[in-house]
């Protein structure tokens, strides 16, 4: 495992008290409680050891759900449908979805975030053939990067969780489906909002950067509501996403998963791992959860 920098440690020490990212569920005919924890994809796995209380709610569960089974999206046949999912038709490339002055935005923004850009034959050969949504995906990776160490494509946060279940005889589940995540993920905007945003993106980098970095400080300081609002930071323009897009990416999901967790709760004690842009507000998971009638209470 790698190890966090000095200066989280620090952060962590100091907020550890009022930890909100693991949530204890009982009540409503549960005989055991379950409980929810808030991931950030890209945090290091070493992270879980600052959440208070996570290792003894993994131990009192008896099977560990995910979005999806980590195990299963890095099958073969399961990552050729999300490299297909990022590629444009046969045929299509990036400089032709775009205008010579739009390529050169985007060309700026690759080279203020990667050092080159696509008059580089070889990254035009790597990146010219993604879809704008898959590119804007990658770049929000580097992004991350360029400020923080720790993230290994081969240790997710999220799986860290669905590894330890198995490695314990545990069953590991998913409340969804590999291709609904794929099509959720690539394929729910049309090819002109995908180009739109990755404009976006390119036009407001100091925003999108420092956004980034709020939705990080807010999460290893284990704050939802600071996640929540870092991720409804807005410029007010077109650039914003949309009500629809929301209910697409988390509150329609949320709304779904809550057809699932009650049955699931109630033939075993769980640990639920989802991204923590799924927990805080109205129509989060903890308060959709409160109104079904269980008690959830952070676990500190």
């Amino acid at each position: 495992m790698k190890k966090i920098t000095s200066a989280l440690l620090l952060l962590l020490i100091a907020v550890g008290a009022q930890a909100q990212l693991l949530w204890k569920i009982s009540g409503n005919g549960l005989q055991k409680p379950s409980y929810i924890i808030g991931t950030y994809h890209l945090a290091p796995v070493s992270f879980a050891d600052s959440i208070s209380g996570v290792k003894e709610a993994l131990a009192a569960s008896e099977q560990v759900y995910g979005e999806v089974i980590m195990a299963d999206m890095m099958k073969p046949e399961n990552m050729t449908k999300v490299q297909a999912a990022m590629m444009l038709p046969e045929g299509q490339t990036l400089d032709k979805l775009f205008t010579a002055e739009e390529m050169t935005r985007i060309n700026a923004m690759l080279k203020s975030i990667m050092g080159v850009d696509m008059s580089n034959p070889m990254v035009a050969q790597q990146i010219g053939r993604l879809t704008p949504q898959a590119l804007q995906t990658q770049l929000g990776l580097l992004i991350y990067l360029k400020k923080h160490q720790g993230f290994n494509p081969n240790e997710s946060f999220d799986g860290y969780f669905q590894k330890e279940a198995a490695a314990k005889g545990k069953t590991v589940g998913a409340l969804e489906t590999i291709d609904f995540q794929i099509n959720t993920l690539y394929k729910s905007m049309t090819m002109e909002r995908q180009k739109q945003l990755l404009l976006c993106l390119a036009d407001n980098m100091e925003f999108n950067e420092e956004q980034t970095e709020n939705v990080v400080k807010s999460y290893f300081a284990q704050d939802l509501d600071g996640v929540a609002a870092a991720m409804d930071a807005k410029l007010n323009n077109t650039c914003d996403g949309t009500p629809e897009e929301k209910d697409v990416l988390i509150y329609n999901r949320n709304a779904d998963w809550m057809t699932k967790m009650p049955e699931i709760m109630k033939q075993k004690p769980t640990f639920f791992a989802v991204g923590a842009g799924h927990l805080p507000g109205d129509r989060g998971v903890l308060e959709l959860l409160k109104k079904a009638g269980y008690t959830v209470e952070s676990v500190k």
